[in-house]
């Protein structure tokens, strides 16, 4: 087993400055990356970049299974003689 130091503690104003950049579009995602899987990074910020990044991913899927379904109701309704007089 590895001799390692406990992480350095994150103070809650890293914490905030760290969300306002995840909030900021294309900018947050990008650093959900690096933060996920650079070295160097707090242990606690990359294990948190990560979760988040998993987050997005089970709601992107969500996202393209619902709205498929609803794509899919609308073109079913929508493709035949269903104004024959």
């Amino acid at each position: 087993m590895e001799n390692q130091s406990p992480a350095e503690v994150m103070s809650v104003k890293d914490w905030i400055i760290t969300m306002l950049i995840s909030f900021i579009p294309f900018v947050g995602f990008i650093m959900l990356f690096v933060w996920a899987f650079s070295s160097g990074v707090n242990p606690n910020k990359s294990n948190w970049a990560k979760a988040a990044l998993i987050w997005v991913a089970i709601w992107t899927v969500f996202f393209i299974i619902f709205y498929g379904t609803i794509a899919a109701i609308f073109m079913s309704g929508a493709g035949g003689n269903d104004f024959d007089v």
